[in-house]
């Protein structure tokens, strides 16, 4: 399982020209599930997440996560990320998860993320969605489980 995050100012996500979720301070989580992904790896996953230390201190070092700055989250379903692009120049997605599994995955992970009592918000699974952001830093992290 894959997470692509973005430290944050601002991120919102739309289908259809309609803002389906929407975030201020936080990250911005594109999520890839691969074959063999499993609800214990989402779990690990969104623990490594949440704690992950991205956010300046008092210091303007990165010693901060997301909840202790009372960050929020958006979290938008990406199979891009389980590509494998080591040969030729067209991507194979023969390492994705099936539709199936990976949305049963993100959301399993999205609720995940909602148990922790942090302010959560979503893309829509397998849409045609346009996503805005003002990165902050710019930060961007890849995460693997």
């Amino acid at each position: 399982m894959i997470a692509l995050i973005q430290r944050v100012r601002k991120a919102d996500v739309s289908v259809e020209n309609e803002v389906i979720g929407k975030i201020e301070q936080g990250l911005l989580v594109f999520l890839g599930v691969e074959k063999g992904d499993t609800e214990a790896k989402a779990k690990r996953l969104c623990e490594k997440l949440l704690a992950y230390r991205v956010f300046s201190d008092a210091d303007d070092k990165m010693n901060l996560n997301v909840q202790q700055v009372n960050g929020e989250l958006l979290v938008v379903s990406q199979f891009t990320l389980a590509a494998d692009t080591n040969s030729g120049t067209r991507p194979s997605f023969s390492t994705a998860a099936t539709p199936a599994d990976a949305n049963h995955l993100y959301e399993h992970f999205v609720g995940l993320c909602q148990q922790k009592e942090i302010t959560t918000a979503t893309g829509r699974f397998a849409a045609d969605m346009q996503v805005s952001l003002v990165n902050d830093g710019p930060v961007t992290f890849w995460l693997q489980v």
